[in-house]
C-alpha cells in the first residue's frame, strides 16, 4: 500500500471515529444575567433567627461554603434551592442556599462564613450575577 493511500485511510478512519461519538453535548443550562443589590452575612447568631449555621432550607453552613441567600422575588424568576450562581467579582460559583426576609426585593446575601472583617468590606452593593436555569428537552416525552 502506498504511502498516499494510507494517509486516504487513516484519515477515513479518522473521520469514522469521530462521527461515532455522536453529537457534541450541549451545554445543561442556559445563563441568565441579573442585576441585583448584593450584602454578605456571617454564621453569628446576632444576624439571623435560631442557630445561625442552618439555613431556611436546612442545610449546614461552615466556613468555605460558597451559599447565598436570595431575596424571595427572586423564587418567582428561576433562583430555587441549589441554583449555581456566578457573582461579579467573585471566581467561584455561588448556590441558592438561604432565603432572605421577604422584605428585600431583588436581592443576594453573600456567605462568608465567620469573616465579619470581610463581610463589612464588602458592604452593599450594585453587581451582576448570572444564574443558571435548566434546559428543557425539545422532545416531549410519549
Amino acid at each position: 500500500m502506498s504511502s498516499s493511500t494510507q494517509i486516504v485511510w487513516f484519515g477515513i478512519f479518522t473521520i469514522t471515529l469521530i462521527s461515532c461519538n455522536g453529537p457534541i453535548v450541549e451545554e445543561k443550562y442556559k445563563w441568565i444575567p441579573l442585576e441585583v443589590t448584593a450584602t454578605a452575612y456571617n454564621s453569628f447568631p446576632s444576624q439571623t433567627l435560631g442557630n445561625p449555621a442552618i439555613t431556611a432550607w436546612g442545610d449546614t453552613l461552615v466556613p468555605g461554603t460558597k451559599a447565598i441567600a436570595i431575596s424571595r422575588d427572586l423564587l418567582e424568576i428561576g433562583l430555587k434551592h441549589n441554583t449555581p450562581v456566578q457573582i461579579q467579582g467573585f471566581s467561584d460559583t455561588f448556590y441558592v442556599m438561604d432565603k432572605m426576609h421577604k422584605r428585600w426585593k431583588k436581592r443576594i446575601d453573600i456567605y462568608m462564613g465567620e469573616n465579619y472583617k470581610k463581610a463589612k468590606e464588602w458592604g452593599r452593593k450594585k453587581v451582576q450575577i448570572t444564574y443558571a436555569v435548566e434546559k428543557r428537552d425539545s422532545i416531549k416525552p410519549d
